[in-house]
Parts: structure tokens; sequence; C-alpha cells
């Protein structure tokens, strides 16, 4: 029996919901908008080098009770115990990031979404993808263009996996390769422990930061704040100190910062390491 969340109304609430939605297309296209605009990506534990444990009682406290948000191993793991628990025929899957390599590459499998089937049809969820996460549930058996509140998305059959490409201007661009192997949850934490603890990780020791809204997208990513608005130039801002990323954290992304005693340091390192050309 799959693990199930012990704070279900709360989880709810911070949706938009009073009671909880019946398991059709219609609730999961809502609740994947609405989960991506109220649960921010981010990656403060990973920065401070802190253990990112993924059971739920660890997720519905972090999430649900310290305005917290987190990355994919976090947000899509307590996704899938919702979808569950509302009845939905789904389970979880793991992916190898191509966003920014080649698409050759075979990285590890450092990435967790759903798969959702709904009358015979499949579908894959993920609100947890930095700033290209998909903001609705795509069709798995359609290489299509299809579209969400952001950007158009296509799922594409490759050699037995799939690959998920977003439109970026008027090029599609790879964000990840899948496929549909069974998964458990030993696969999610070790996937997991990669992402947090491994010394070639690129999120360690990193700040990444996302959130969507409507027609828009809001991200950070080590020092550079970014605001993209659907059909406008993005408008992007370096921030100069730890103090002013703080802020920035709490105003644009609504996150509840922990008062850890090494963050203003971890922050001022990580805005002192030269740009990548």
């Amino acid at each position: 029996m799959s693990p199930r969340l012990q704070d279900l109304s709360t989880y709810l609430q911070r949706l938009g919901y009073p009671s909880a939605p019946p398991p059709t297309l219609d609730s999961l296209r809502e609740l994947q908008r609405r989960h991506t605009a109220e649960f921010p990506f981010e990656t403060l534990a990973t920065l401070l080098r802190m253990p990112v444990p993924i059971d739920l009682t660890s997720l519905e406290r972090k999430l649900l009770h310290e305005g917290r948000g987190g990355y994919c191993f976090e947000l899509n793991r307590m996704f899938l115990a919702l979808l569950q628990q509302l009845g939905f025929d789904a389970r979880g899957l793991t992916g190898r990031v191509l966003m920014g390599g080649p698409e050759d590459a075979l990285p590890a499998r450092t990435h967790l979404l759903v798969l959702v089937t709904i009358d015979g049809v499949r579908y894959i969820a993920d609100v947890g993808f930095g700033g290209m996460v998909p903001t609705a549930p795509l069709r798995l058996d359609t290489d299509e263009a299809q579209a969400t509140p952001h950007e158009f998305y296509r799922v594409q059959p490759r050699d037995g996996q799939y690959v998920l490409r977003a439109q970026v201007g008027e090029e599609w661009r790879a964000m990840y390769v899948f496929d549909l192997q069974q998964q458990v949850d030993i696969d999610f934490v070790v996937g997991n422990w990669y992402v947090s603890a491994h010394p070639e990780s690129p999120f360690l020791g990193q700040l990444f930061v996302a959130r969507t809204g409507e027609g828009l997208r809001k991200t950070f990513n080590n020092g550079s704040f970014a605001v993209h608005r659907l059909g406008q130039d993005s408008v992007r801002r370096e921030l100069p100190d730890a103090d002013s990323v703080i802020e920035v954290l709490r105003e644009e992304f609504d996150i509840r910062v922990p008062a850890h005693p090494q963050l203003h340091e971890a922050i001022e390192r990580l805005l002192a390491k030269p740009v990548a050309a």
C-alpha cells in the first residue's frame, strides 16, 4: 500500500479546495496549475548542503507548515501521494534531465514525474521541473504540440523512451527523457540522494528558485532574478548581496526563509562565483 498523507485537508486548502475534487482530467489540470503557482521550486537545502528527506511526514511538515517549497523529489513525491489519495490511477516515473546539455547524453535519473491514466488515456503530470515546469498534464501517446497555460510542449517517442520538449521562442528544446519502467520508493530515495548529496550533483551548493503565476513565470538562478511574461521580453536583474536575495525569496516567491546560521555566508559565496561564459 502506498504511503498516505496525514494532513490532506491542509494540502487541499493550500490549493484552494474546501473538499476533495473528483479524479477527473479537469481536476488534474486544475490541480497541476494551482500547485505550480502555490508551491515554489527551491533548492535552499542543497545550497546549505543539508539532508533532503522525502518521506511524506517530512514533506508535509516542510511544504504545508514551514512555508517552504522543494525540488522534484519533494514536490512531485507529495503530488503523487495527493493524486493517489484522491483516487487517480497514478504512479511515479524517473527521467534524465537534458535541458542545457546534449540530447544524446545519458545522465543519472535525477527527475521524478508522475504518470496518470484517466479513462484509458495516459498523461504525464509534473509540478517539479523548476523554471520550465509544465503547468498542465500532457498526453503521453501523441507527439503533437500541446498547449498549457504557459508554453506549448510535445512528448516525442524515441527508442522506447519519451522526450519532453518545450517551445521556447521558435525552438523546441529538450527538457528531459523518461521511460515507463516501474519505479518504487527506493528508486526515488536513490535519485534524491544523488541530487542532494553527490559531489557531482548540479544542485549541490546552488540556489535555483521558480514559481508560476497567471501569464508569467518567476525564476531565480544563482543571483539573477527574472520575470518572464508571456509574449513579452523577460525582465532580469542581478542581486548584489545576500539581503537582497532573501528579500526576493520572501517577497517574490513567498518562501519562509529558514533562520540558518550559514545562510548569508552561503549566498554571498554563491554570488561571488564568476558567471560562466
